[in-house]
Order: structure tokens, then sequence, then C-alpha cells
């Protein structure tokens, strides 16, 4: 039998209902095949050169297509939209990032925001058909330009912590990037990481502990409550009555209600347990490490040797 010729309706299928006009020319449809079903209104016109098979609002893998194929070969999803193609969760982003190379003239896209780089996009790409970015460098580049710095090691945390990639993975793809912006703090933060480091709230406990005196904490410690329900704690020292000192770490996500309950409720049934436990912001941890450390001694922390 004769091999199947591939149809409007496969590339359709293929990439999300969205299709180029090139694309349907190279498969041998004509200009008026595809004016005829936007004039039947079977489809929509996303941009002059990009065409939608379905109606009504785009789905975001629609959007993404429709970046991709506005921009032409060569071109990618990239930074966080990429990750969020890999599975990344919590770090949301209305717009969506389509890497291209430099000198593209690019009418714009809305809810598309289209970034130029020098990088050699292709090598960096998988396609799913989609092409979209690898995760770690997908996840580098954004932090590596990325104005806050901890919202940078935040991102890089995320990826491990989710299970996306490991720390030995972005350490090796640092220096296939090269020269990439931030290298050395990522090391030593990817170095931290490998080392049992949880999150970015650990790394500033770390931080302060050695530039005020403190002890390392113990981290991550699995503790049973009052109930008997397993917790895990940011951060724990033995003190010199035998107790035990807990510091929890509070990030923006605390702020939510429920996380807010559950966080009452994990308090009380720690204290009821035995512990001291107090509480801190992230915010404090960053900008006023030294008054935390302060009341860790008043409370009974002793300063390590």
């Amino acid at each position: 039998m004769g091999r199947h010729k591939l149809t409007w309706h496969d590339l359709a299928r293929r990439q999300a209902g969205v299709v180029a006009r090139r694309q349907l020319n190279r498969l041998g449809y004509s200009w008026d095949f595809a004016e005829a079903q936007l004039v039947a209104q079977r489809w929509q016109s996303i941009t002059p050169t990009v065409l939608c098979t379905t109606t009504g609002a785009l789905t975001r893998r629609q959007l993404m297509w429709a970046g991709v194929l506005h921009a032409g070969h060569g071109s990618a999803v990239g930074q966080l939209s990429a990750l969020e193609c890999h599975g990344l969760e919590r770090w949301p982003r209305d717009e969506i990032t389509i890497l291209l190379a430099k000198s593209h003239n690019l009418d714009p896209l809305p809810g598309v925001r289209f970034v130029e780089t020098r990088r050699p996009i292709s090598r960096f790409t998988s396609h799913d058909p989609l092409p979209v970015w690898q995760v770690e460098p997908a996840a580098l580049l954004f932090a590596a330009y990325e104005p806050v710095t901890r919202t940078a090691y935040g991102l890089l945390n995320a990826v491990v912590q989710q299970r996306l990639t490991t720390p030995a993975d972005l350490e090796r793809w640092i220096g296939r990037m090269r020269p990439l912006r931030r290298a050395k703090p990522f090391r030593r933060l990817l170095a931290e990481m490998a080392g049992g480091v949880q999150s970015v709230a650990e790394l500033d406990v770390s931080r302060m502990c050695r530039v005020y005196g403190l002890p390392l904490p113990r981290r991550q410690t699995k503790r049973r409550d009052s109930s008997g329900r397993l917790r895990y704690t940011d951060a724990e020292w033995r003190l010199p009555n035998g107790r035990v000192l807990i510091l929890e770490v509070d990030g923006a996500f605390h702020m939510e209600v429920e996380q807010w309950t559950d966080d009452i409720e994990r308090e009380r049934g720690l204290v009821a347990a035995g512990v001291v436990l107090v509480r801190c912001t992230a915010s404090e941890l960053r900008d006023n490490p030294g008054q935390v450390a302060h009341d860790l001694r008043r409370i009974g922390v002793e300063s390590s040797a």
C-alpha cells in the first residue's frame, strides 16, 4: 500500500489545533482552502500566518503553538513556560515566553513574550512535538536574568524539590551554558542543595548560623506531634536543658487561609509534644538575621565552638 498522505487533520491533532499557512501550503492546501474555513467560521485567525482549527478562547497549549509558529523555525517555548510544560507547579505566569534568534522583527502576539537570544536554541530543545527547552537550560536562563536574586534561587530550588532535575545536572549545564550570569553563586547554592538543603529558607538559616556563630541546626527532622501525626521541622537545636527548640520559617504562602490554619494546628501539636517552637518570617531571616540569631541565643541556643 502507498504511504499515508498527511492531511490538515493530522497536522492539527499534532499541534493542538494550531497550524501555519506555510504548513498547509506544503501539504498541498491552497490559500483559498484556508480562507473558506475562516469565512465559514469553522477556523479562526490568530495572526495573518497562523490559524486555529477550533473556535473560542485558546488554551495555553494552543497559545504556545501559536507563539512558536508565529516566531518561525528555530524558536522554542522557554524559561518558566518551558518548565510549566515539564510539570513545574506553583510558579504561575500568565504570559508565555517564546525564545527566538536575534534580529527577528515580529508583530506582537497578545499573551506571548518573545525573547531574543544568541544561544543555540535548537541544541537545548526537546520536541514532544512542541519545541520546548529542556529543564536545566530553561531554569538557568530564567534564574540568570531574574532581577530578584532570591527568586532566582527559589526557582532552582523548586525544580530540584519537584524532581524535575538534580543539583548535579544543573551543575553540568552551568558549564554547557558558559558564559552564564551568577554562575559562581549558583554553584554555591547547588552545593548546599546537594548537601541536604531543601529550601531557600533553609539556606538563609545556614547563612545566619555561620555569620552569627550559631551551630548549624538539624533540618527536615521527622517528629511526631501530640496526636501521633508525622511532621517535618524546618530547623531544630538541642538546648542545654535537654529540650528541643524548633524554628519554623514562614514564607508568603503561609498567609493563605488553609496553610495558616494548618500551621496553627501543627504548632499546637508540636508544642503539646514537649518542644519549644518559635517562628520567624522569611523576610526577617533575609533582612534582619542578626535579630533572629539574638533571640535564639536568649531562648537558649548556645554559640558554636
